[in-house]
């Protein structure tokens, strides 16, 4: 295991959001998030993003992001034009409003694995 170095406590954030959606609307869902989440890797203050998918509900996902700098966050990164159409379609496609829950990350650590 190894331990990774995070950004400045008080300016990265970890946000965890819950997506229920729709039933029959899974896929069309994961097609407007990808292209999403592929740009966001280019970002300068995105440090990762982890997609989950409910075992037991295969209507529920949860994304899991990190980022370097809360303000960036805010104030850029989510009025990126790639996130505009995902945006607009998302209330059509959720069966609910979307949890968001913003964390500071303290620590991370990944398994380590040497070739």
């Amino acid at each position: 295991m190894t331990e990774t170095t995070l950004p400045p406590r008080d300016k990265a954030i970890a946000c965890v959001v819950v997506l229920h959606v729709k039933a029959g609307r899974e896929e069309e869902f994961l097609a407007l998030l990808m292209p999403v989440l592929d740009a966001m890797r280019q970002e300068a203050t995105f440090i990762n993003a982890v997609l989950h998918r409910d075992p037991q509900d295969p209507c529920r996902f949860m994304l899991y992001e990190t980022w370097a700098d809360l303000d960036d966050l805010m104030q850029v990164q989510m009025h990126r034009p790639y996130r505009q159409e995902y945006w607009s379609r998302l209330p059509d496609l959720l069966r609910e409003p979307r949890e968001v829950r913003a964390w500071q990350p303290l620590r991370a650590d990944f398994a380590f694995r040497s070739a």
